[in-house]
């Protein structure tokens, strides 16, 4: 029971909080890299075999695929979009867990959802703002 105890006050949070984050970044590189080298890899074969290969037209085709304007702000949307239903689940969850337990505010676990929601509600805002800015943009250039 002691052993169960340990590991969920001091393992746990430190897996959940530090090696998972940490590591999934690093799956993230690596797989970067990999397509990255194998691009310079195919481009790298061509040259050295020495037919008609126009090696400009080459590094073109491999190069990252680049997103255009309007996935950028589609992108943009869908965040805004997400982050804001997570925000406002969230914020409701902890009102609602705060009047059914009849004090506001005072447990801990009623104001960690209200902090997270508050600032998933944020960062969804801002995607939402910077998507109708971009949007006007986008409009009058075209």
């Amino acid at each position: 029971m002691l052993v169960f105890k340990i590991l969920n006050q001091f393992v746990l949070p430190i897996f959940l909080c530090f090696v998972l984050p940490v590591s999934i970044v690093y799956i993230i590189y690596l797989s970067q890299r990999i397509k990255d080298d194998n691009r310079t890899r195919v481009l790298i074969k061509a040259i050295e075999t020495g037919r008609d290969i126009d090696a400009d037209r080459l590094a073109d085709a491999l190069r990252k695929p680049q997103k255009s304007a309007r996935e950028t702000l589609n992108r943009r949307l869908l965040f805004g979009c997400i982050f804001s239903l997570i925000g406002v689940t969230l914020m409701l969850s902890g009102l609602t867990s705060s009047i059914i337990g009849g004090s506001i505010f005072a447990d801990d676990a009623v104001c960690v959802p209200l902090f997270f929601g508050g600032i998933s509600l944020a960062i969804g805002l801002s995607f939402l703002v910077v998507y109708f800015v971009s949007r006007k943009d986008l409009d009058k250039e075209k």
